[in-house]
């Protein structure tokens, strides 16, 4: 009798190990299965959405169905998209930046001031980098104030969301540059087989930060830092160098997105170059399933959400609404966002 108790102990002391492996595995498992729940709801939820405003507009809206429609658009959303995608990376580290529209203005306004005094294709070549450069510097201001002197992230953007507009009206003395310089504006009113090239950057930038965000060392430590910012510090997480690097690429895609401004328009004017732009990449942000308190990113769901936002605006101008209507339905879609994801989480 004690052999055979003897035998049967050996043979169950595997599975007890057997089992407290899977005991272990199993929360791993189950999170990521509820991640991947999340993020497939949250996109089809965004679809669906889009979907019956188009299907809405091909019904009851004139002339929709026509390629000029589809290019306006899809240009008028581009700005939004890429601000967007930076707002994104902040936002999941539990930030947010009210900045970007001056980080857009103040790369509107150095380039001008580049092209047009630096003939030559190296004067173009300037006008592309260092503002968007400059840009960046913008966001690594406000990485520091956020990380290093530990101020809250929406009174440390809101220092340059007050005082960078008005450097780049000092910068240009708060006056309008007005161009014509195709090899520059090509970047907006250019296109490659028919399509904006402005689209096709937008598409390129989506593509790029969604493999960042779910392929890539930095896109993991974005999400942890975001879900836990303590608990990935003591991990080992360098959750200040990843929060600096978010701010720094969020105003340097502002940047670029201060360069398609102001070709498309043929001018730059400090005072006009990105304003209102940080609301409207927020509301792309949050309609887009990102959780505005963090640890999520969906980088394809702030394209959805602002094609949403861009269609309701156009569908409500098509039939006669006024704009300053457009924007009390905005900040409606922005609360009922937030509320869904509430009741989700």
């Amino acid at each position: 009798m004690a052999l055979k108790l003897h035998t049967e102990t050996l043979h169950t002391e595997p599975r007890l190990g057997e089992t407290a492996q899977q005991m272990t595995a199993a929360p791993r498992a189950t999170a990521a299965t509820t991640v991947r729940k999340w993020r497939h709801l949250a996109m089809q939820r965004e679809v669906i959405v889009l979907l019956a405003m188009v299907l809405f507009n091909l019904f009851f809206t004139p002339h929709f169905w026509s390629l000029q429609t589809f290019n306006v658009n899809m240009t008028q959303v581009v700005t939004i998209v890429i601000v967007g995608i930076g707002m994104t990376l902040v936002v999941a580290t539990g930030g947010i930046d009210l900045s970007v529209g001056a980080s857009m203005a103040i790369s509107g306004a150095l380039a001008p001031m580049l092209f047009l005094n630096i003939a030559g294709p190296g004067g173009i070549a300037l006008a592309f980098v260092l503002p968007v450069l400059a840009a960046a510097l913008c966001g690594v201001f406000n990485g520091l104030l956020v990380t290093r002197l530990s101020v809250q992230p929406i009174v440390a953007t809101l220092v340059l969301f007050i005082a960078g507009r008005g450097i780049a009206q000092v910068v240009t003395d708060g006056s309008l540059q007005a161009f014509n310089t195709p090899a520059f504006q090509w970047i907006a009113l250019g296109k490659v087989a028919g399509v904006p090239f402005q689209v096709l950057l937008m598409l390129a930038l989506v593509a790029l930060f969604v493999w960042v965000v779910r392929k890539t060392l930095f896109g993991q430590y974005l999400l942890i830092t975001g879900g836990n910012e303590k608990a990935a510090y003591l991990c080992g997480v360098p959750t200040a160098t990843v929060k600096l690097i978010a701010y720094t690429l969020c105003a340097a895609l502002a940047g670029l997105a201060g360069l398609i401004s102001i070709s498309v328009n043929s001018s730059s004017d400090a005072n006009v170059v990105g304003l209102g732009v940080e609301l409207d990449a927020i509301a792309a942000v949050a309609v887009g399933g990102t959780a505005l308190t963090g640890g999520k990113a969906y980088i394809g769901g702030t394209l959805i959400g602002a094609l949403i936002i861009q269609l309701l605006r156009y569908t409500l101008l098509a039939h006669g609404i006024p704009d300053a209507a457009a924007l009390v339905v905005k900040a409606g879609i922005i609360v009922a966002a937030v509320y869904v994801q509430r009741r989700s989480r």
